[in-house]
């Protein structure tokens, strides 16, 4: 339901003392609500984008610095080239230049971006619920996205990390490992299950865990998967359900060095039918900047041949009956699997979404959300600008994008 009002302009009553030309006064612009609606698509699969929480600016960082997914250990956003570009740890620029994941503008614009490409929702990277290294700055950007994803109409879940409960033994003394992962799973329960927008797959929560890389034993995954009251559909990378044991509910797919060997993918989609659930995937190409960035070696590399790898990873899925489907990734720069814009293929990634997912958008509502975005950056401390944005953005999750689009272009001159 909406509020209240939209914009009201009030003439002003003729007094004896106004001059005919005077201009008329206006009351304050006053917002309406909508609920999200959401968008019509000609395909029912499920698609949900992996998603990165992880980067900070200076701003956001706590220590004045870049954080290390833009900077690795040897690039500098703070130089910058004629043509405005920073230098970032990707060879790829994101359209809308190095961002903080915490900051609104770029959640609302990521997420709109999202909706008009027909994504579903997210799958968040997520390191656990302590406050070691970044894992808490990781932690309180996650909650910053999940705030908007109601609002927006969208969905997600988390993908557990294993990997960090080393770290945080290091940091914190603790040899306790189970019970710091179940602590971890504490969190999750309590912070996110309860919320209208958690993924659900098969009437139960989706958690996913990136590994497992430390937990090798099925009884610690017992363990671990035993701290929820409410079962989880829980599933490891693919060909990882012989560490997680009888707590696995499916696998996921994930793109791996050999999957240049285009045959690689028909062997992972060759399990479907041993698990009850199983998470397709899809990806535009791999090239990590680890060797540049001077934080390792580089990985492998896959050709994004102009777009046509993404492409068919996703009729793969098509052909395959996938219902749900992971974009992998949107924004992981760092190994250049990402699909959110950038300079080197703009919209491609989208607008293929769009098409395969038989929406009525277009490229140009995806840049008019940019224009959205470039307009809360340069007006948002504007408070009649902000109402308007704040206005389209609920046009937009409503999806009455012809207004949105009328009111950015009102004040964008």
């Amino acid at each position: 339901m909406k509020r209240t009002l939209l914009i009201i302009f009030a003439a002003i009553a003729i007094l004896g003392s106004c001059k005919k030309d005077d201009p008329p006064a206006f009351t304050e612009f006053t917002v309406t609500s909508y609920k999200p609606l959401p968008v019509v698509k000609t395909r029912s699969m499920q698609i949900f984008a992996h998603y990165m929480p992880w980067f900070e600016d200076k701003t956001t960082s706590g220590s004045g610095k870049w954080g290390w997914h833009w900077t690795m250990t040897n690039q500098n956003p703070d130089i910058v080239d004629a043509n405005g570009k920073r230098q970032i740890a990707s060879h790829y620029y994101p359209k809308i230049g190095p961002y903080a994941s915490s900051d609104a503008a770029l959640i609302e614009y990521h997420l709109l971006l999202m909706k008009y490409s027909g994504i579903n929702g997210v799958l968040i990277d997520w390191y656990g619920s302590t406050d070691v290294n970044d894992y808490g700055t990781n932690r309180r950007n996650t909650e910053a996205l999940v705030a908007l994803l109601e609002k927006v109409g969208l969905k997600f879940a988390i993908v557990y990390e294993d990997a960090t409960i080393p770290v945080v033994m290091a940091k914190t003394g603790s040899t306790e490992a189970v019970s710091l992962a179940r602590t971890d799973m504490n969190y999750i329960q309590q912070k996110y299950f309860a919320k209208s927008s958690y993924i659900k797959v098969g009437g139960k929560p989706l958690v996913m865990v990136f590994g497992p890389n430390y937990f090798q034993k099925t009884s610690e995954w017992e363990s671990i998967i035993g701290a929820f009251t409410t079962k989880p559909c829980f599933m490891p990378l693919y060909g990882r359900n012989s560490t997680t044991g009888t707590v696995t509910s499916g696998e996921f797919i994930w793109v791996w060095g050999s999957n240049t060997d285009p045959s690689y993918i028909d062997t992972q989609y060759d399990l479907v039918t041993r698990f009850t659930d199983y998470l397709g995937g899809a990806w535009p190409g791999f090239n990590d900047f680890y060797k540049e960035g001077g934080a390792g070696n580089t990985l492998f590399k896959i050709d994004y041949n102009n777009g046509v790898t993404f492409q068919d990873l996703l009729n793969k899925a098509a052909a395959k009956n996938i219902t749900n489907l992971q974009l992998i990734t949107w924004n992981d720069f760092g190994e250049g699997t990402m699909i959110e814009p950038t300079n080197e293929f703009g919209y491609t990634y989208l607008e293929k979404l769009q098409s395969f997912t038989g929406l009525s958008y277009h490229k140009s509502d995806l840049e008019a959300i940019a224009q959205q975005y470039a307009l809360r950056k340069s007006k948002g401390s504007d408070k009649s600008s902000a109402k308007v944005l704040d206005q389209a953005f609920y046009y937009w999750v409503s999806l009455q994008n012809t207004k949105a689009i009328h009111l950015i272009d009102s004040i964008a001159k």
